[in-house]
C-alpha cells in the first residue's frame, strides 16, 4: 500500500510540472426569489333589525371590514372608506324589539385560528355617562341596559336559517365579560372544541368571486339580541356602548393557544405600583410559612380572609398554581398541587378589576420563586407567559385587558427554592401573589 501511494504521488507531481491549469465547469440557478405570503382578514357583515313601525336598520349588501376600513362593492370594484370600523346605531329602543346580524370571514391567503373579543366601552344612566368599570364605589349608578339586553351569539353558516352550536349568551354585560377575554372560535363550529390545534378557518385565494359574491369560510358568527317585554321602564334613557373585535392568527406554526384578546407584560416590584391609584381588590398568596408548609391565603385582604396550609416536605418545590374566580358564587380559589393538592376559597366583595397581577417575590439570595407557562381559561396572554425572582427580588407579570368579574382560571407551572422549614419561620420569602387589581 506504501508504494502505491507512493507512486501515485510521483505522478501527481509530474503531472503538475506539464501544466497548472484545472478542469472545471459551473451550473447556475438564476432569478430566485423568496416571497413571503400574506394573511389578510376580510369580515362580511349582514345585520338587521325588528323595531316595529319604527324605522328599522340594516347593513347594506356587500358590507365588509378590512382592518378599520370599511368597504362595499361598486360594480365588482372594492370601494372602501377609512374609518374605526363599522358602526350599528340602534335609537328609541323599547321592550319588545330585537335583531340580529351574522359575520362571515374571508382569510385570504392562508388558514388561520380565528378569536372574537369585545368590551363595554359606555354604560349610561338616564344620559349620565359613566365607566362600565367603576372603582368598587357601590354608590355610582350605571344603566341597567346592559343587563336587560339578551345576547346569543353562536355559530351558523351563511343564509341559513338555523343557527348551530351556541357560543355565549345571557345578558350584554355577560356575554362581552366573556369576550373582554377572548373566545376562540372554531373552523367547524364545535363550540366545546379544545382550544389548541382545534380546527382552523381555511384561507380563500380572494374576497370576492367572478360573481361579485363573497368567497367564506363555511363557518360564520351569529349574533341575536332583544329587550323582553318584562323589562319594562327600568331602561328608560340608557345606553350602552360596545365593540366587537375578530382576530385571524395563522394557524400554521402554531397551536392556537395565543390570546390576542389579553396582554401581557413584566415589571419590577408589585404590579399594582405600575399604575396611578391602583386599587387592590382581592389576592391569593402561597407564601413560605415555616415549619415544612405554604400559607394559603384568599381574601380581600390579609385580614379579611382564609387560609390553608399545605405541607412542602423540603427546601424546593416543584408543583402547579391554579386560582379561578366564580361569577355565580362570587368565591375566589386557590390551588397548589404536587401529587397531593390543597385549596382554600373566600367570597371576595369586589371583583371588578381590569388587570391580573402576577407577583413573584424572594428575600435572600437562596429564594427562587418561578411561574412559567402561564394560561388564563387554557390560552397565553399575547405577550410573556413566564416570571421569575432569582434572590432578593419582587417582580411581576401583568395580564391586562382581562375582564375579572367574569368565569376565569389560571393556571401556571410553580417552582420555589431556599424554602424554610425552620418552625419559627414567619417570613413570606419566596412567595408567589396573585392579585386582582382595579387600575
Amino acid at each position: 500500500m506504501l508504494v502505491g501511494l507512493g507512486a501515485v504521488g510521483v505522478a501527481s507531481a509530474g503531472a503538475g510540472l506539464g501544466t497548472t491549469a484545472y478542469f472545471n465547469d459551473t451550473e447556475s440557478f438564476n432569478g430566485n426569489t423568496l416571497t413571503a405570503g400574506s394573511l389578510d382578514l376580510f369580515v362580511h357583515v349582514d345585520y338587521s333589525e325588528d323595531q316595529g313601525s319604527y324605522a328599522q336598520y340594516s347593513t347594506p349588501p356587500g358590507s365588509f371590514i378590512n382592518g378599520n376600513v370599511v368597504g362595499q362593492l361598486d360594480d365588482g370594484e372594492i370601494v372602501t372608506q377609512e374609518g374605526e370600523g363599522l358602526s350599528i346605531q340602534v335609537s328609541d329602543l323599547k321592550p319588545g324589539d330585537s335583531g340580529e346580524g351574522e359575520f362571515c370571514f374571508s382569510i385570504v391567503d392562508n388558514p388561520a385560528y380565528m378569536w372574537m373579543c369585545g368590551e363595554v366601552t359606555a354604560n349610561d344612566e338616564n344620559g349620565q355617562n359613566e365607566p362600565e368599570m367603576d372603582s368598587g364605589d357601590e354608590s355610582t349608578d350605571v344603566g341597567e341596559l346592559a343587563d336587560a339586553m339578551q345576547v346569543t351569539v353562536s355559530y351558523c353558516t351563511d343564509g341559513d336559517e338555523d343557527d348551530g352550536e351556541e357560543i355565549v349568551s345571557g345578558s350584554l354585560a355577560d356575554v362581552m365579560s366573556a369576550l373582554d377575554n377572548g373566545v376562540p372560535l372554531s373552523g367547524d363550529g364545535d363550540a366545546d372544541a379544545p382550544i389548541a390545534d382545534r380546527p382552523a378557518f381555511e384561507g380563500v385565494a380572494a374576497p370576492f368571486d367572478d360573481d361579485n359574491e363573497p368567497v367564506i369560510a363555511e363557518q360564520c358568527v351569529c349574533f341575536e339580541w332583544e329587550v323582553p317585554f318584562e323589562v319594562g321602564n327600568e331602561i328608560q334613557s340608557d345606553s350602552v356602548e360596545f365593540d366587537f373585535e375578530f382576530y385571524a392568527v395563522q394557524s400554521r406554526h402554531n397551536d392556537g393557544t395565543h390570546n390576542p384578546c389579553i396582554t401581557s407584560r413584566e415589571v419590577e416590584g408589585f404590579g399594582k405600583l405600575d399604575y396611578d391609584d391602583a386599587d387592590v381588590l382581592w389576592a391569593s398568596k402561597a407564601r413560605n410559612g415555616g415549619s415544612n408548609t405554604f400559607e394559603l391565603i384568599v381574601g380581600d385582604d390579609n385580614t379579611n380572609a382564609d387560609t390553608a396550609d399545605y405541607d412542602f416536605g423540603g427546601s424546593s418545590f416543584d408543583g402547579e398554581l391554579t386560582v379561578a374566580y366564580d361569577a355565580d358564587t362570587g368565591e375566589a380559589t386557590l390551588e397548589i398541587a404536587n401529587g397531593t393538592t390543597a385549596d382554600v376559597s373566600y367570597a371576595v366583595s369586589n371583583a371588578a378589576g381590569d388587570v391580573i397581577s402576577i407577583v413573584a417575590r424572594g428575600d435572600d439570595a437562596s429564594h427562587l420563586a418561578s411561574v412559567s407557562n402561564v394560561r388564563v381559561n387554557g390560552s397565553a396572554p399575547s405577550g410573556p407567559d413566564a416570571v421569575e425572582a432569582d434572590g432578593a427580588e419582587t417582580v411581576s407579570l401583568l395580564i391586562e385587558d382581562v375582564d375579572a368579574s367574569a368565569d376565569w382560571e389560571l393556571t401556571a407551572d410553580v417552582a420555589f427554592e431556599g424554602l424554610d422549614n425552620d418552625p419559627s419561620a414567619s417570613d413570606e420569602n419566596p412567595a408567589v401573589y396573585v392579585e386582582v387589581i382595579d387600575a
